[in-house]
């Protein structure tokens, strides 16, 4: 989940439909309301942002050392012109990287993902026993071979990886996958993606490795101790089938 400050409508627009053609759910704040949102914003809210873009708006620099007293997410100011005065007092206040507009969502998306590499000093990927679980986008890979995931699945499998060695809860798993504020999709149908995932990872790795306890979360479990336990012979389901409802 991304948040764009930004007082401008039309900006706003172009911003979320990019983000979605790419899988990422962005929500845009105007300043005034953006300020009152963080203010009361709960722990578990902030910590599913995967970014916050700081606009064209007044005061830009207050806003963003108003972010960093009270989230970690990568922070990134999107520039209208060049100005270096600018964008040393934003770097100083703790923005963690200033770009200049046109900028591709793409490029967005891997500077966020940079800021965290430094931020978290984590690889572009994390190994579970067979599984390689990558952050970039690409399909998990179980012992070498890829397995294709639909787009909600491997966002969840990604969110459980990044957040290996704790529970997280349905609602952080909405949140990061859905966005904070969709009111067209219940947080219920992060039960449903996770049951199918936690079956194609059983069937590959030989183990339930998401574990779930009722009203705790979720969290990704390594290998049994010993010998990896035989891997059962499953069918799959057709891969275009699977993808239709992601």
């Amino acid at each position: 989940m991304f948040i764009l400050i930004e007082g401008r409508a039309q900006v706003v627009e172009v911003f979320a439909a990019q983000f979605a053609r790419e899988g990422f759910a962005m929500k845009g704040f105007s300043p005034c309301d953006f300020r009152e949102w963080l203010a009361g914003a709960t722990k578990s809210e902030l910590a599913a942002l995967e970014g916050i873009l700081i606009g064209e708006m007044p005061d830009r620099v207050a806003c963003a050392r108003a972010i960093r007293d009270r989230c970690a997410a990568p922070t990134i100011a999107l520039n209208d012109v060049a100005s270096l005065e600018q964008t040393l007092d934003l770097f100083a206040c703790g923005v963690d990287d200033v770009v200049r507009k046109p900028v591709h969502v793409r490029e967005i998306l891997a500077r966020a993902r940079a800021i965290r590499r430094r931020v978290e000093t984590k690889s572009g990927h994390a190994t579970i026993g067979a599984m390689r679980i990558y952050f970039d986008g690409r399909d998990p890979e179980i012992d070498g071979e890829i397995l294709p995931l639909p787009r909600r699945e491997r966002r969840i499998l990604e969110f459980l990886a990044a957040h290996r060695g704790r529970r997280v809860t349905k609602s952080q798993i909405f949140h990061a996958i859905y966005g904070l504020f969709d009111e067209e999709v219940e947080e219920s149908v992060v039960e449903s993606h996770v049951s199918k995932l936690r079956k194609k990872l059983r069937c590959r790795v030989g183990y339930d490795p998401i574990d779930s306890k009722r009203f705790l979360g979720y969290r990704l479990l390594e290998p049994p101790v010993g010998e990896r336990m035989r891997v059962e012979p499953c069918v799959r389901a057709p891969l275009e089938a699977d993808l239709a409802f992601a």
